[in-house]
């Protein structure tokens, strides 16, 4: 069986009953593919397991190359390709560069993690969605089990959703 091909859909009406069969799924030995909800749920990264996101060091790092590229750049322009003596002033006057240094640190750090975000997600534009079930975008909650990534059968599998309070369960196949 290839893995991203078929899966087990498990619909719930209901947060915290999803939540909750989350914890039982993941204790039953499934490994789950995903969980898709209409709105936040609060705990749901920590019942699939999920680490904390490295997002925010990578904007940190961006934002220093935003920083020392905006620095250096300004350096260069107003001290050495063209230093223009202005009201009897230096030719680095560090005060005057916060404001562009500012936007730079900004800007660099904005499309940064816009970037590493669609890199890490794999979004692409010419990439087309696997949507699991259409009613995850309004009042359902979807979780999606890859069978390929799993040792138990789809009978198993289809036991232990309805179990864990799945108000149905469906099969998915992508082609």
């Amino acid at each position: 069986m290839e893995s991203g091909k078929n899966y087990l859909v498990g619909i719930y009406d209901d947060e915290d009953v999803m939540l909750n069969a989350v914890k039982q799924v993941r204790e039953s030995g499934v490994k789950i593919h995903e969980v898709f909800t209409p709105f936040p749920v609060h705990g749901l990264e920590d019942a699939l397991g999920y680490r904390r996101s490295r997002l925010p060091i990578a904007a940190f790092l961006f934002g220093l190359t935003g920083t020392t590229l905006a620095l250096t750049m300004m350096f260069y322009m107003m001290g050495f390709d063209w230093p223009m003596n202005i009201g009897g002033k230096d030719f680095a006057p560090l005060p005057t560069f916060i404001p562009v240094t500012f936007e730079m640190t900004v800007l660099l750090s904005a499309f940064g993690m816009v970037g590493t975000f669609f890199v890490v997600s794999n979004l692409k534009p010419y990439g087309k969605p696997k949507i699991f079930d259409i009613r995850s975008t309004d009042d359902k909650h979807v979780m999606a089990i890859d069978l390929a990534k799993n040792h138990l059968s789809s009978e198993e599998i289809t036991g232990i959703l309805n179990q864990s309070g799945a108000s149905e369960v469906n099969t998915k196949n992508f082609d």
